[in-house]
């Protein structure tokens, strides 16, 4: 009985999750506002009171037609969110196909895939920001909050954290994730320092 309760607590926990990304997707999906921040195709100095930010995110996924032939991944239409303050803009990423030897013992990435890289340099005012990132294809979506402060170079890294392959654990051994799995959820980095 306790274990059928456990399980169905984990469930809904997950199916919560969805769902709040979900509605976070939903509501960021389009820009409610226009003058939050400029694209920037130049390198000059951001004037007093803004600031440039340079947003990059890379991510690898299962090569197109795998599971079924309408599964975007690997293709050019798997594309990532980004909403500031209301602001939304969708970033089309370069791909690459990527076949990786383990750079390390447990490497999530190691194997043969599609590589996605997005970045987008925006210009924006100083202070406090409402920060969504989002992959709408696979409903994850994370929202942050970031200060950004006048003369610093401004780097938002946002990094994938993949599924765990199903299966037995070995014992002494950790949860081994894999890109192969999906995107779990996201992490942002601002300069440096997780947020």
């Amino acid at each position: 009985m306790k274990k059928a309760s456990l399980l169905l607590m984990l469930s809904l926990m997950v199916l919560s999750g969805c769902a709040e990304s979900s509605a976070l997707i939903k509501a960021n999906s389009t820009s409610l506002r226009t003058d939050v921040f400029e694209e920037l195709t130049n390198g000059a100095t951001a004037p007093q009171g803004y600031v440039d930010l340079r947003i990059t995110a890379t991510l690898k996924t299962h090569k197109p037609g795998i599971f079924s032939a309408k599964d975007i991944h690997g293709t050019p239409d798997y594309k990532l969110l980004l909403n500031v303050d209301g602001q939304a803009v969708l970033l089309q990423g370069t791909l690459q196909k990527e076949n990786s030897e383990p750079m390390k013992l447990v490497d999530p990435e190691a194997g043969d895939g599609i590589r996605y890289r997005f970045s987008k340099n925006l210009r924006l005012k100083v202070g406090l920001h409402k920060v969504v990132v989002a992959l709408p294809d696979d409903e994850i979506a994370i929202a942050r909050e970031i200060t950004l402060k006048e003369g610093d170079h401004n780097s938002l890294v946002v990094e994938p954290i993949y599924s765990t392959k199903p299966g037995k654990r070995q014992p002494g051994t950790y949860t081994t994730t894999n890109f192969r799995e999906g995107v779990r959820s996201l992490r942002i980095m601002l300069n440096g320092k997780e947020v």
